[in-house]
């Protein structure tokens, strides 16, 4: 019972993951029809963001002391952050909540890159097939991920959590489980800003009129337009809104998983075939199968499984989409007439 328990955890915030990236996957083409390869990338680029805050945080002062020397005979550096210098305790408190204030560099970073990228690349490639959409948004992030690996290196760059959620937490005592179930804070932290993150994008689209003229858009575009409602604009925001859901995925996601160059590519695969299970265009069909596949795969990685069955966690996801397509074709909650045409 524990350990089901705690693949169910594992999946959880496995699949929070996945259901971040899938719903602005879902964002981008439920609203512009734009099947956009490069969006692995942007939570790429929001593991960045985060690595690029840690590093602007620990910025040090280094001051040579001749009365103390290295080994070599040479003068001992002494190495000080400035926070510390400038700030005490609290600057020593700001380094290590890097991650969490990533957030908030990342947010307005991810919001300009999405706009940038949806009025100088996509917004020209809105009728053409979708071939040509995903070879020109594979080939931008292939492009990201050279500038990424160029400023940052091939290694993956390791983030911490900050030390107040940095050990395990004592599930089991909460629910009667008994003190043999552990698991890590920050995981728990991470499925929590998923939920947060979720319910404020289906808040925002469910009960604002920003959100409704956009939800009324997804449906029939030139309509709307003949309302003299400027859907182009909204749509903008709309893909701008999809890059910061994925960005502030990918930097709550470094203490986690140490970000490289290729994060974005290992997680684009997965969500796609999440957007595709969950039903393409549908919002709530992309978070229910990205829980739902994050949870399969963590059960396929129990030892007991994968001694049966070798290998199983690593096509599990691909085999549940072969099942759930051939029953549903249009995936679990999938509309009629999306790429239908």
């Amino acid at each position: 019972m524990d350990a089901i328990f705690l693949q169910i955890l594992n999946g959880l915030d496995k699949g929070g993951a996945y259901a971040l990236i899938a719903l602005g996957l879902t964002l981008a083409f439920g609203t512009l029809g734009i099947v956009n390869f490069a969006h692995g990338a942007l939570f790429m680029l929001g593991a960045f963001c985060a690595v690029t805050m840690n590093k602007l945080l620990s910025l040090e002062q280094i001051i040579l002391d001749p009365t103390r020397t290295t080994a070599w005979g040479s003068p001992l550096e002494i190495r000080t952050p400035y926070l510390e210098i400038w700030f005490g305790d609290f600057g020593t408190m700001l380094m290590d909540y890097s991650v969490p204030i990533s957030v908030l560099m990342t947010i307005p970073v991810m919001l300009i890159i999405g706009v940038v990228m949806e009025r100088g690349l996509i917004r020209h490639f809105y009728d053409r097939p979708h071939a040509d959409q995903i070879l020109v948004t594979f080939g931008l992030a292939i492009v990201l991920q050279e500038i990424i690996k160029h400023f940052f290196g091939a290694n993956p760059i390791p983030q911490t959590a900050p030390d107040i959620v940095s050990g395990s937490a004592n599930i089991g005592l909460w629910i009667g489980l008994g003190e043999s179930v552990v698991y890590p804070w920050w995981r728990l932290v991470y499925f929590g800003f998923s939920a947060v993150v979720i319910f404020g994008v289906f808040a925002f689209l469910k009960f604002t009129t920003f959100g409704m003229v956009v939800r009324a858009g997804m449906f029939d575009r030139d309509t709307v337009g003949l309302l003299g409602i400027n859907i182009q604009k909204r749509f903008t925001i709309v893909f701008g809104l999809a890059a910061v859901v994925a960005g502030v995925a990918g930097a709550m996601y470094t203490p986690i998983l140490p970000p490289d160059y290729h994060i974005g590519m290992d997680f684009l695969v997965l969500s796609f075939v999440v957007v595709v299970v969950g039903g393409m265009g549908s919002l709530g069909g992309a978070v229910a199968a990205g829980f739902l596949l994050g949870i399969l795969q963590s059960f396929a990685s129990m030892n007991e499984i994968k001694s049966i069955i070798p290998g199983i966690d690593q096509v599990i996801i691909y085999l549940v989409a072969v099942v759930i397509l051939l029953a549903l074709p249009r995936g679990l909650m999938g509309r009629k007439g999306m790429m239908e045409d």
